[in-house]
């Protein structure tokens, strides 16, 4: 269960929400966090499927490191209404250095538990997530 660079486990939890968010929609996002003394990901908070790409950046703390998954839904320049899911690495600069280590080492096995993202982003400030990369990056 634990990955054996960073000793992550995956609560449960997070699997469950994630595939309800890709297969009900059930959530716009997910935002993950990893709980140290556990030493597992757990879900922090979830975000209704009415709330905007805004709430979902307002909830990502400014100074610390998060996993988060975004339904991103647009419409193509043929008029075809999509979506994709983004798993975003949040890892500002003003974070710590051991949780961006500890992050950083427990990024790909976490990713790998959560089957069906398209995009990937890592952003260490606002800018490097704004909603025109989010829209770049999805077509």
């Amino acid at each position: 269960m634990a990955n054996a660079a960073s000793g992550m486990a995956v609560h449960d939890e997070c699997k469950l929400k994630f595939l309800e968010l890709k297969a009900k929609r059930t959530y716009r996002f997910i935002v993950f966090k990893i709980e140290e003394k556990q030493k597992q990901v757990v879900v922090e908070k979830l975000g209704e499927p009415t709330q905007s790409y805004d709430d979902f950046t307002a909830s990502l703390p400014a100074d610390e490191c998060r996993y988060a998954v975004y339904d991103f839904d647009f419409v193509t320049s043929e008029n075809c209404q999509k979506s994709r899911i983004f798993f975003i690495a949040w890892s500002p600069d003003t974070s710590r250095v051991r949780s961006k280590m500890i992050y950083a080492s427990s990024k790909d096995r976490f990713k790998r538990e959560l089957d069906g993202i398209q995009v990937e982003l890592q952003a260490t400030d606002p800018t490097e997530m704004g909603l025109d990369v989010i829209r770049s990056r999805a077509n």
